[in-house]
Formats: structure tokens, sequence, C-alpha cells
């Protein structure tokens, strides 16, 4: 099974004044703004590293709820954030690392099985995975 989901980006102008918007395939961003202030000085707006946070959050949510489920376990709630870091380095900025922090209502789960069920989320998550994926690219410059 191949799945293909699409977002988009746009950007008008230099990298500091310019301003930019992103949407997703299914309209739940709908040229919502962003920009480098949004992105690098905390000025309301989303930003690339947030929505990757999302992104891994939702993820891997639900990869832990199918894991749990395997041992017929079923979440009553599963409650995660990703902690994006972005730091500058001599070849301009990196995503360093993630930080995922989740919180679950498991009826019938033990620590140990919900650590092992957690450990085995967070190495399978397709969004984990991701930062070892295979990247290509199409590009064409527009007159």
């Amino acid at each position: 099974m191949s799945i293909k989901k699409q977002g988009s980006a746009e950007w008008q102008g230099s990298l500091k004044q310019g301003k930019g918007t992103v949407s997703t395939e299914s309209g739940v961003l709908k040229q919502n703004p962003y920009g480098f202030n949004t992105r690098f000085e905390g000025e309301p707006g989303t930003n690339p590293e947030e929505l990757i946070g999302a992104a891994h959050a939702s993820c891997y949510s639900m990869a832990l709820s199918m894991i749990l489920g395997e041992d017929s376990l079923e979440p009553e709630s599963i409650k995660t954030s990703a902690t994006v870091s972005l730091e500058q380095d001599d070849s301009g900025f990196t995503i360093t690392a993630v930080h995922l922090e989740t919180r679950a209502k498991v009826p019938g789960a033990d620590q140990a099985k919900f650590d092992e069920a957690a450990n085995k989320a967070k190495e399978g998550c397709p969004v984990s995975k991701l930062f070892n994926a295979r990247i290509t690219l199409d590009a064409k410059l527009e007159s």
C-alpha cells in the first residue's frame, strides 16, 4: 500500500523581510502565514518546527495505540507533545533533536508493558523513521 499526502508553501521576498504561507491538501491549514519572525523571533504564526512536532506527536500517538492494541490493550487516552530543537551550527541551522513526551491512560497495562510499547512506537512511528528517509527533489526554476 502506498499513501501520498501533500503540503505546500509559498514564499515571497528575502529571508528576513519576506513572508510565506503554508497549506495542506486536507485544508486544515490554508494559507497560514509564516516568516522569519514566526520562526526565529517568537512572533505569532506557524513555523516548520512546530508543524514537524505536531506531525510527530500525532503519528507517535497512533503508533502507540496500535502497539498497545496488539497486546489487547485499548488506551482511554494518549496525549503526546513533541519538542523540536533547532540549533545553529557551522552549516546554518539543523534540527538536532525531537523530544517526545507522552501521557496515556491504558486500563490493564502495567508500567513495564507500557514502557516496552512506548519505546517500540518511538522506533516504529513513520515520522520517527522520516529523519532517516531518502529525500528526492524535483526543482524547476520558473521565469
